[in-house]
């Protein structure tokens, strides 16, 4: 099943035929096909559409109709480009559940995309191409972890001076800033040979510590970062 970015609909026809037409490319009986394609029209609320055309609809509602007919039969493995393009976020959600239910029940799913929030939601595994060349694959929370630059974000109720005073002794200390209910947030990066032990020892003595994490860079920066070859 292949959903491209731009429309792959026919204008005049209308929208229940398409649905028909397309399934029965792929070999569903006349009956089956519209079985089918009446209860994914029920299940994205469009039912009422049926027997409208596609140059009646905006961008996004003919996005949903093209979703439709690209799963319409069920394959085994599906290709959207740019899936998203033209909707709101309620109906974006929408698609990106019936994405995922979709890959559950054992659909391989190619998604391409340049979105990278949509990526860390969806995907498994990525792989960046630019300029025709594959600069980054992997699996997508091993490659942000994988790019990350030892920097901890600690959250904290105290003094701010006492404690960078002594995270300065085993970390480079960034400026702080206010962080919600009352809290204090500051982020530091490690220095070599430095433990993270040795900064919660430190923080634990100056400070009440509420919250501390790691860091872990977009996959929007690590686009950046590799497109520009700072990685």
């Amino acid at each position: 099943g292949y959903m491209p970015e731009e429309r792959g609909l026919y204008k005049k026809m209308k929208l229940g035929e398409q649905a028909v037409f397309f399934a029965r490319l792929k070999g569903l009986s006349h009956k089956e096909a519209t079985q089918k394609a009446k209860m994914w029209f029920e299940k994205f609320g469009i039912e009422d559409w049926w027997n409208k055309k596609i140059g009646d609809l905006s961008k996004g509602m003919a996005q949903k109709v093209q979703f439709i007919t690209t799963v319409v039969h069920q394959p085994k493995l599906l290709i959207f480009d740019e899936p998203f393009s033209g909707f709101d976020p309620i109906n974006a959600n929408l698609l990106k559940q019936e994405i995922l239910r979709l890959r559950d029940e054992g659909s391989t799913v190619i998604f391409s995309t340049h979105n990278m929030s949509s990526v860390e939601e969806i995907c498994d595994h990525i792989t960046l191409i630019n300029r025709s060349h594959n600069i980054l694959s992997g699996e997508v929370g091993e490659v942000r972890r994988r790019y990350g630059e030892n920097i901890f974000s600690l959250r904290y109720r105290g003094d701010e001076q006492l404690l960078r005073g002594g995270l300065a002794r085993v970390a480079e200390v960034f400026p702080s800033a206010e962080a919600d209910g009352g809290l204090s947030e500051l982020q530091f990066r490690l220095s070599e040979g430095a433990t993270m032990h040795d900064a919660i020892h430190i923080a634990n003595e100056a400070v009440e510590i509420r919250s501390l994490e790691e860091v872990i860079p977009s996959m929007n920066d690590i686009f950046i970062r590799a497109v520009e070859g700072t990685l």
